[in-house]
């Protein structure tokens, strides 16, 4: 069956998820007929591993419509989920405390969130820059404008095809997805020095399993590492070149002949 699901250029996944449908129907008849065959599943490899360098943000804003920028700011600073973003409203940004809130129920665990944007001088200017507009917004409009992240004073519930069009005129690959931030803010904070366990309270995951799943390690963390494997072999136990002569009553060359001490010789 997999392999047919595969013949109809089904990703893995995909496969594997209607497979496991099939499985568990059968199981229950299985047990009155036991010559059903147990579906394996397939290895899936769809794990997406996209960051964004700075350069290639700084390109991606230029090509982005202006309503879209602020959203695009905001998702590479903090990590947070576009489905958390989008429907953030005034109610939830304290600009006295400078602290911008998710309550309870309103993320994918479940779980609250704070995040003080307040220590973050770029964060807090795109926040006080996004309210002066909207408040221009909603003189011209007379009316209150709730959301934080809006075009022209109506809620965005996605900006797909805009995110398409924009990766298009900024030349990136059509394969990023707005989640990159997401990945891409979890290493920033590694390099910066910044605790798993602080870094996970801040972008809202659970366990380390982001930094496993994509790799992410603290360079410094690489750099100690290697620094202690030169200190190792630039130590007592370090290996030594010696020389060897050649016997001289044999008549073999007595050139000096360096060896390493790694194959068995000894100085």
């Amino acid at each position: 069956m997999l392999a047919w699901l595969l013949g109809r250029d089904q990703r893995r996944s995909t496969a594997n998820c209607r497979a496991s449908v099939e499985d568990s129907t059968s199981r229950c008849e299985r047990s009155c007929w036991t010559g059903l065959p147990v579906i394996t599943m397939l290895e899936e490899d769809n794990i997406r591993t996209g960051f964004f360098e700075e350069s290639d943000f700084q390109v991606l804003l230029a090509a982005a419509p202006e309503y879209l920028c602020p959203v695009l700011r905001f998702l590479y600073l903090t990590g947070w989920r576009s489905g958390e973003v989008l429907p953030l409203r005034w109610t939830q940004v304290d600009f006295r405390v400078g602290v911008v809130r998710l309550d309870v129920g309103t993320t994918k665990n479940r779980d609250g969130r704070t995040f003080p944007f307040a220590v973050l001088p770029e964060l807090e200017a795109l926040l006080r820059g996004q309210r002066e507009v909207t408040k221009g917004l909603e003189r011209i409009q007379n009316r209150i404008i709730p959301w934080v992240f809006h075009r022209d004073g109506e809620p965005m519930k996605g900006f797909r095809r805009a995110w398409q069009s924009t990766l298009r005129r900024a030349g990136l690959p059509a394969e990023r997805i707005p989640h990159d931030f997401r990945r891409t803010a979890v290493r920033n904070l590694e390099r910066a020095g910044v605790s798993r366990s602080v870094a996970m309270k801040l972008t809202g995951h659970k366990t380390e399993s982001v930094y496993r799943r994509y790799a992410i390690v603290s360079e410094s963390d690489l750099a100690e590492g290697l620094g202690k494997l030169a200190a190792f072999r630039s130590g007592p136990t370090a290996p030594r070149v010696v020389a060897l002569r050649g016997a001289s009553d044999t008549g073999s060359d007595t050139r000096p002949k360096l060896r390493s001490a790694g194959c068995g010789l000894t100085a």
